[in-house]
C-alpha cells in the first residue's frame, strides 16, 4: 500500500515539478533573448544614425570604420546600403539571399527587430534589419548580423541549474512523501498486524499512538475494542467451565438418589428409571467433554499467546511419543476385544519420532481418536501408526466404518456437529473439537480424510523435535 500510495504521489510531485521546470527554462530563455536583442537592437540604431549622418554629408569613411571596429569586437557582420552604394563587413555579404531579402523589405520600409527565443542546441545567426530616410522616401537600410552563441551558453548553463534544482527538489520532495506515507500509514499497517493476530489468538495488544489525530483515536478505539472483547471471551470460558464444574454436584446427587431408588426397588424398578440412568450418564458425558473442550480452548489460547510473543513452546519436554502411544493402545485393547475390533498399531522401525508435546494431553489426543474409531468400526479393523515423514511426527488413526463425505469432513471438527447417519450412536459431537484445539496447543494439527477403501482417516501431525538440549518444563 506504501509504494501504491507513493507512486501516485511521487507522480503528481513528478509531473509538477515538470511543470515548473518548463516554466523557469523558458524564462530562462526569453531573459537571455531580450538581453541579446536589447544590446543588438542599440548597436543597430546607432548605425542606423551613422548611416543617416554618411548620407547627408555624403562621406562614408567614418560608418565603415565604426562597422569594421563592431565587426573585429564582436565577430559579427553588418551591411549598409546608403543610397546606391552597399557597405559590408565581417563575414556578411550584400549577395547572401537571406541579407538580400532583409534589404528588399528594408526598401519597402519592413524592419525586423525581433529575435527568436534563444534555443541551446541551435546553430547559426539571426538577421536584424531597420530602414533608414526621410517622411517621403526610403535612403538606405541596416542589416546586423547577431551571433548567439554566447547567449546560447548562458541559456544553457541556467538549463543546467535549473534541471540540476528540479532534480534536488525532487529527490526531497519524494523523500518528503516517503515521510509523510510512512507517518500515515505505519499506524494502519500496524492495526492491520493486529488485528490479525487478535483474530488467531485472542489476545489484545495496545497499540502505541502515532500519527494524525484520527488514527490515534482509532488506535485507542482497538485497543479499547480488543480488551473489551478478550475480556468477554475470557468471561464466556470461565463461565461455561464453572457452570459444567457447579452443574456435577446436583447431578452427583441426583445420580446417588438414582442409585439409591434402584436399590430400594430392586429388581421391581420401572423401565423409566432406567430412561433417567441412561440419561444421566449422557449429561455427565457431555460435563466431561464441555470442561476438557474449555481447558483445550483455554490451552490453545496460550500457546497462541506464546507464539505471538515469541515463545512458542519451550515449557516442554522433548518427549518418545511411543510409550504413550503404547500405554493408550493397551488401555483400549479390552474394549476394542469387546466390541470384536481387530486393534494393531505400527511403528516406523529406524526413524527419530520424537516430538516436544505435553505427554498427558498427547495421550488424550490419541485416546479420543481411539475412542472415535471404536465407536463407528463396527468390527472391523482400526490401525494406529505412528511415522516420521519429511521432518514431522505422525500419528495416523485409520478405522473401516461408513467414513465422512466431503462436506461432512468440512463441518467434523465443529462443536456439537454430529454426521447425519451417525446421531443415533452415543456420543457428544466435542471429542474431534476436543482433539482439534489440543493439537493446536501442541504446535500440531489434526486432519480429517476418506481412508483409501472407505473409512476415517485421522492424521495428528507435530513438527519433529530438534537435536537442542531439552528444555525444562512438563512432560
Amino acid at each position: 500500500m506504501r509504494l501504491r500510495v507513493l507512486g501516485v504521489l511521487g507522480a503528481l510531485l513528478a509531473i509538477l515539478v515538470a511543470v515548473l521546470c518548463v516554466v523557469l527554462l523558458q524564462s530562462v530563455s526569453r531573459a537571455a533573448t531580450q538581453d541579446l536583442q536589447f544590446s543588438r537592437l542599440d548597436s543597430l540604431n546607432r548605425f542606423v544614425q551613422l548611416a543617416m549622418e554618411a548620407e547627408a554629408e555624403s562621406d562614408h569613411d567614418r560608418l565603415l570604420t565604426e562597422m569594421r571596429s563592431y565587426s573585429r569586437l564582436f565577430g559579427e557582420g553588418i551591411v549598409v546600403r546608403v543610397g546606391n552604394e552597399v557597405l559590408d563587413t565581417g563575414e556578411l555579404d550584400a549577395t547572401d539571399p537571406a541579407v538580400a531579402r532583409a534589404l528588399r523589405n528594408a526598401g519597402v520600409n519592413l524592419a525586423h527587430t525581433e529575435l527568436p527565443t534563444v534555443n541551446p542546441f541551435g546553430t547559426g545567426s539571426e538577421l536584424l534589419s531597420r530602414p533608414f530616410g526621410n517622411s517621403s522616401q526610403v535612403l538606405g537600410a541596416v542589416v546586423l548580423e547577431v551571433n548567439p552563441q554566447t547567449a546560447r551558453q548562458k541559456v544553457l548553463a541556467g538549463w543546467l541549474a535549473v534541471v540540476g534544482t528540479a532534480l534536488v527538489a525532487t529527490v526531497i520532495l519524494v523523500g518528503l512523501a516517503w515521510w509523510v506515507t510512512t507517518w500515515v500509514l505505519r499506524p494502519i499497517h500496524r492495526l492491520n498486524v493486529a488485528v490479525q493476530e487478535f483474530a488467531s489468538t485472542g489476545t489484545p495488544k495496545r497499540l502505541p499512538e502515532d500519527g494524525p489525530p484520527e488514527l490515534r483515536q482509532l488506535q485507542r478505539s482497538f485497543s479499547s475494542m480488543s480488551a473489551v472483547v478478550t475480556e468477554s471471551l475470557e468471561a464466556q470460558r470461565e463461565l461455561i467451565a464453572e457452570t459444567s464444574h457447579q452443574l456435577r454436584n446436583p447431578i452427583a446427587a441426583l445420580r446417588l438418589r438414582v442409585d439409591l431408588l434402584k436399590l430400594k426397588l430392586g429388581n421391581s424398578a420401572p423401565e423409566a428409571i432406567e430412561a433417567v440412568e441412561h440419561e444421566l450418564g449422557s449429561v455427565e458425558r457431555l460435563l466431561a467433554s464441555v470442561l476438557r473442550l474449555a481447558s483445550a480452548e483455554h490451552r490453545a489460547s496460550e500457546r497462541a499467546a506464546h507464539q505471538d510473543a515469541g515463545t512458542g513452546l519451550e515449557t516442554y519436554a522433548t518427549i518418545d511419543p511411543v510409550e504413550v502411544l503404547t500405554e493408550e493402545f493397551d488401555r483400549v485393547c479390552s474394549r476394542a476385544r469387546a466390541l470384536d475390533t481387530p486393534l494393531r498399531m505400527k511403528v516406523a522401525d529406524g526413524a527419530d519420532l520424537r516430538l516436544s508435546c505435553n505427554g498427558f494431553e498427547l495421550a488424550q489426543m490419541v485416546g479420543e481418536l481411539l475412542a472415535n474409531a471404536l465407536k463407528y468400526a463396527h468390527g472391523a479393523p482400526v490401525d494406529l501408526a505412528l511415522e516420521n515423514r519429511d521432518g514431522q511426527v505422525l500419528i495416523t488413526v485409520r478405522d473401516r466404518g461408513p467414513g465422512l463425505g466431503p462436506e461432512e469432513l468440512k463441518n467434523a471438527g465443529r462443536r456439537f456437529w454430529r454426521g447425519s447417519e451417525h446421531r443415533s450412536i452415543e456420543g457428544t459431537g466435542l471429542g474431534l473439537t476436543i482433539v482439534g484445539r489440543l493439537a493446536e496447543a501442541n504446535r500440531g494439527t489434526l486432519e480429517l480424510a476418506a481412508a483409501a477403501g472407505g473409512g476415517l482417516l485421522a492424521t495428528l501431525r507435530f513438527p519433529a523435535a530438534d537435536s537442542s538440549p531439552e528444555p525444562k518444563g512438563q512432560a
